[in-house]
């Protein structure tokens, strides 16, 4: 069953918007539809006189923000934009989000910095080794800043009241059983397989749930990393080439789960190598608090939660084609299971969950 979109926005609406609302006071000249995401919202790019550019974000509905499209904990009440909430928390601590010119709460329109076209995504598939270097420390050196914020409840940081617990990631864990497992295989596991399965994931989300907590943008990937507009693909500015989209669904958590979402991607696989690098510069960049109990439990942790967080995206990109009726991200799969293969396949005791789980999911076979 594929979602509904919204209407189109209405052009007379937006072009009155953008002449009387927005900074630059300017005509629109024309709108152009972007390629969407796995989300309900929708993105345009307006095209002004005099040569620039503005995003457009339309929501679902007006009132769609009140309901987020992932799993989320905490009970405080929605009465603010998440994405704005998030935005103006990140702008508060000088973090390279998109500038907000506008929100046309009645309409659910968003007005938007453009930040181009070019992901970190599509930067390192055409770029040289140097170049997705640069830009992935780079990668690091925002994550290890936005991890660095206080944890101030008092601010009214959405973010701050809701968090990655023992039934979120459980949540996230059954997300796969039932998408990646039993959707794809077309029956139930066997009582006994599942409920070993069960009992290593419920050890995994408790050792990882145990972390200590910090802002977690929650899909913190290369496609949601932007090279902004005019960098040099010969010389990457560190404080600049960056732009970061798509953190409406902050929460806190542990600091390995935006890590293993960059460093085992689902759309961009890295050099062993290289990883092994990041993971060194981003603990640099933390401090001695990202160790916890030394570089080798930080590692393990790593890799306890890029298991997690990649079952939990092969089981949402079967979701997304089977409900959302969107295929693009089937394969995909591959890349994010073969991940989970060679964690699983590390530490020997992860054993039962292979000997149990394996059978039902082919990419996980040797």
């Amino acid at each position: 069953m594929a979602t509904a979109n919204p209407a189109p926005p209405d052009q007379k609406r937006i072009a009155e918007t953008v002449r009387n609302r927005l900074p630059s006071r300017a005509a629109l000249v024309n709108l152009t539809p972007l390629a969407g995401d796995a989300s309900n919202r929708r993105y345009f790019r307006l095209h002004l006189e005099g040569g620039r550019s503005v995003i457009l974000m339309q929501l679902a509905s007006p009132e769609a923000f009140k309901q987020s499209e992932e799993a989320v904990t905490g009970t405080a009440a929605i009465t603010e934009l998440p994405f704005i909430n998030v935005l103006r928390q990140l702008q508060s601590v000088g973090l390279p989000v998109p500038a907000l010119y506008h929100y046309d709460e009645a309409g659910g329109l968003l007005y938007l910095e453009d930040l181009g076209d070019t992901t970190l995504a599509e930067a390192a598939q055409k770029g040289s080794s140097e170049i997705t270097r640069a830009l992935y420390c780079e990668a690091i050196e925002v994550l290890a800043r936005m991890h660095r914020q206080p944890v101030d409840t008092s601010k009214g940081w959405l973010a701050y009241t809701r968090g990655f617990d023992v039934p979120l990631l459980m949540w996230e864990f059954d997300h796969f059983l039932e998408y990646g497992v039993v959707a794809r295989h077309g029956q139930p596991m066997a009582p006994d397989d599942a409920r070993i399965v069960q009992e290593t994931f419920e050890r995994m989300a408790h050792a990882i749930a145990a972390a200590p907590r910090v802002f977690t943008h929650r899909d913190y990937h290369s496609r949601n990393l932007m090279v902004r507009s005019g960098t040099s693909r010969s010389s990457v500015a560190a404080s600049s080439a960056l732009g970061v989209i798509d953190f409406q669904d902050a929460l806190l958590g542990p600091r390995t789960y935006d890590l293993a979402s960059l460093l085992r991607d689902a759309y961009i696989a890295l050099d062993e190598t290289l990883v092994d690098e990041l993971i060194a510069l981003y603990i640099d960049r933390s401090g001695d608090r990202a160790l916890g109990a030394g570089a080798a439990g930080f590692r393990r942790l790593f890799d306890l939660t890029s298991i997690q967080r990649n079952l939990k995206a092969a089981g949402r990109f079967v979701y997304i084609d089977r409900v959302k009726g969107n295929p693009k991200f089937l394969a995909d799969i591959p890349r994010v299971l073969g991940y989970v293969r060679r964690n699983l396949e590390k530490y020997p005791e992860l054993a039962p969950l292979r000997r149990h789980l394996v059978p039902y999911v082919p990419e996980l076979q040797s």
